[in-house]
Parts: C-alpha cells; sequence; structure tokens
C-alpha cells in the first residue's frame, strides 16, 4: 500500500494549534489535517521525513512516529504524486536529509534556520514545483478577524500575525491536484 514518497497526513483535533491550523486552512470537509510527512520504503522499513515541534526536521521509523503521544490516536491519510508528478520522488527524498536537523518553525515565518511541517515538504518538491506558495492566512472564516488563538499566540513572541505573507500548510498541500488519495486509517 505505502510507497516511497508518498506524503502521510495526520488528522486535526478541534483544540489547541491543531484546532487553530485546521480552522484557519481547512479548504474542504475532506482535507482535516495539521500535520505533513513524506514517507521513505527501504526494503520492508518505513520511515517518516517531517518537522516536529518535539525535534525539529527528523527521519524516524514510521512506527516511532505513530507511537508518539501527541498523535497516537489520530486519524492518517496516504496520498500519493499522480503518475505525472512521481519522476520529482527521488530528488525530493535526497533534498529531504539536507534539511534533517533543523530546529521546527514556532513562527511559520519562512527562513532557511527552522522549518514547519508543510514548510519541509513544499521545499523539497520546489525545484520540480509540486506545491506553491500561497498567502498565509490566520483569520476565522466564520467572523473574518484574526483567529483568538492565533492573535495570543503571536502576542506572546511579540511579533505580528503574519497574515498575507507566503507559506503553506497540510490542507493546502492535501488539496493539490498533483496529488492522488490511497488510504485513511485511524490508529487506535
Amino acid at each position: 500500500m505505502i510507497e516511497n514518497g508518498d506524503l502521510l497526513f495526520v488528522g486535526a483535533s478541534n483544540e489547541n494549534l491543531s484546532g487553530a491550523i485546521d480552522r484557519v486552512t481547512q479548504t474542504n470537509s475532506s482535507t482535516n489535517f495539521d500535520h505533513v510527512a513524506l514517507l521513505e520504503v527501504i526494503d520492508d522499513s518505513i520511515f517518516v521525513l517531517h518537522a516536529n515541534t518535539r525535534n525539529g526536521s527528523v527521519r524516524e521509523p514510521l512506527n516511532s512516529f505513530l507511537s508518539h503521544d501527541s498523535i497516537s490516536q489520530k486519524q492518517y491519510a496516504v496520498y500519493r504524486l499522480k503518475p505525472a508528478y512521481q519522476a520529482a520522488i527521488p530528488a525530493a527524498l535526497v533534498e529531504a536529509k539536507k534539511w534533517l536537523g533543523l530546529p521546527y518553525n514556532f513562527t511559520y515565518i519562512l527562513n532557511d534556520e527552522s522549518l514547519y511541517c508543510s514548510d519541509l515538504i513544499e521545499r523539497i518538491f520546489r525545484a520540480d514545483q509540486i506545491f506553491t506558495l500561497e498567502p498565509m492566512t490566520f483569520l476565522d472564516p466564520a467572523t473574518q478577524k484574526t483567529d483568538t488563538f492565533w492573535a495570543n499566540y503571536y502576542f506572546k513572541m511579540n511579533l505580528e500575525v503574519p497574515e498575507g505573507l507566503p507559506g503553506c500548510n497540510p490542507n493546502g498541500l492535501a488539496a493539490s491536484d498533483k496529488l492522488e488519495f490511497v488510504a485513511q486509517w485511524k490508529n487506535l
């Protein structure tokens, strides 16, 4: 089922950072994600390359990834590049390994010293233009005002909310017309 270069999306919860990400980025009812990772298959082993809040940009076995407390009760979806874009995978895997070891980007403002999950994925496929950066939004769709979580989040960092700056998010990547849905499951 899982193939080298597949993307693993993690379902969002309704609260905290996960809920805040999903609230302002959800593109439709089928894209309800707060994390994305690249899967690497080597023989019988599956590795997850991703940027997380605990360790920054890492490569870890799938079983280890699935056992983390913060995602152990989540839903997962696997998406695959459509055949016309599959040739981008080998270079993306090489590129991903160049970014390993960087800390997590808690500001979500693009830079070359830290990464957030979808930033890593967009960057590693950038040479093949698989994904595009879009103006970020932190507006609550119901009120069209800055989401309360994000207003407080950036206030605590003494930063302006980066509304409109270029960026990406898991829901936006999952909605790409260059991907196709493969499977989903819930980790119990």
